[in-house]
């Protein structure tokens, strides 16, 4: 079994190394030094989260010298919070600050709108894109297969208990053990129907079971009679959320697997448009 400190290569994502899943060429078109400052800004991630001037010199192939400049700049800005004691960097409030106004920039559904409905053009199931909400996953994105509404109301902005179904399992199986277990120590878990488990120990080990063959399978554990099929995706090392195809159970009668290679390749192509930008961005205006 994973110990909760490594994820394990994932068939559906990008490598996490910095030298594979980062270009450091600039793009022709592109300002060198405001690329290089991003790039710098890329590199602090949760198992990463401070960095020394000599260290991202080396990191990058740059002079000292150049690290230095990049690094106060953006401290300068905000970006970057500087330690006076080690002298070594943190992410700093403006990044905090543009992430919230990701959040609600409704972004992330307009990247996502093209990998869902072709996802449900393929395999005619409801398609759901959700991210965490504290002990939730909450439902930002879907498409509406052919079997008909789910609910009498609109999959948007709904919440699923972490505990409770493939949409929150394929999510939450893929946290480190020690950062799942402080969501789940001591928190009482409502049961929704009679295939909602709410046995702590006997979640662990589907946790388990879902991270060491990549996706999770649901049948009547939130909603009697729906079935659902779900893989996180990634923004490098860190899941971001998951990907989830779902219907009356009558529609999986031989289970999943006829879906798994359709919903990897989706979560895969959606790792790719919030990490690449989109052909023809970037390039300087004509005159």
């Amino acid at each position: 079994m994973p110990d909760g400190s490594h994820v394990p290569d994932r068939a559906h994502g990008p490598d996490s190394s910095h030298g594979q899943d980062v270009d450091r060429r600039t793009p022709p078109g592109l300002l060198r030094t405001v690329d290089r400052a991003l790039l710098v800004l890329l590199a602090f991630e949760r198992n990463r989260s401070d960095w020394g001037v000599t260290e991202i010199a080396e990191e990058f192939g740059w002079d000292t010298s150049v690290a230095q400049r990049l690094l106060a700049t953006l401290a300068g800005r905000g970006f970057l919070v500087s330690d006076p004691a080690t002298r070594r960097y943190r992410i700093g409030p403006a990044a905090m600050r543009l992430g919230r106004l990701w959040d609600r920039s409704g972004t992330l559904e307009l990247l996502a709108r093209p990998v869902l409905d072709e996802l449900c053009r393929r395999t005619g199931d409801h398609v759901l894109l959700c991210v965490p909400d504290n002990f939730h996953m909450r439902c930002v994105a879907a498409a509406e297969g052919r079997a008909g509404p789910l609910r009498y109301y609109p999959l948007v902005g709904e919440l699923y208990p972490a505990h409770a179904g493939a949409t929150s399992k394929s999510y939450f199986a893929f946290l480190p053990d020690e950062r799942r277990h402080l969501l789940f120590r001591g928190r009482p878990m409502a049961r929704f129907t009679e295939r909602t488990v709410t046995d702590p120990d006997r979640l662990e080990q589907e946790f388990h079971q879902v991270r060491a063959r990549g996706y999770a399978w649901t049948v009547g554990e939130y909603d009697t009679g729906v079935a659902t099929v779900a893989v996180p995706f990634f923004l490098g090392r860190e899941p971001y959320g998951s990907l989830s195809l779902g219907g009356p159970e009558e529609r999986f009668p031989d289970g999943p697997e006829d879906r798994l290679d359709a919903l990897r390749q989706a979560a895969r192509l959606l790792e790719s448009r919030l990490t690449t930008p989109p052909r023809g961005t970037g390039r300087a205006p004509r005159k």
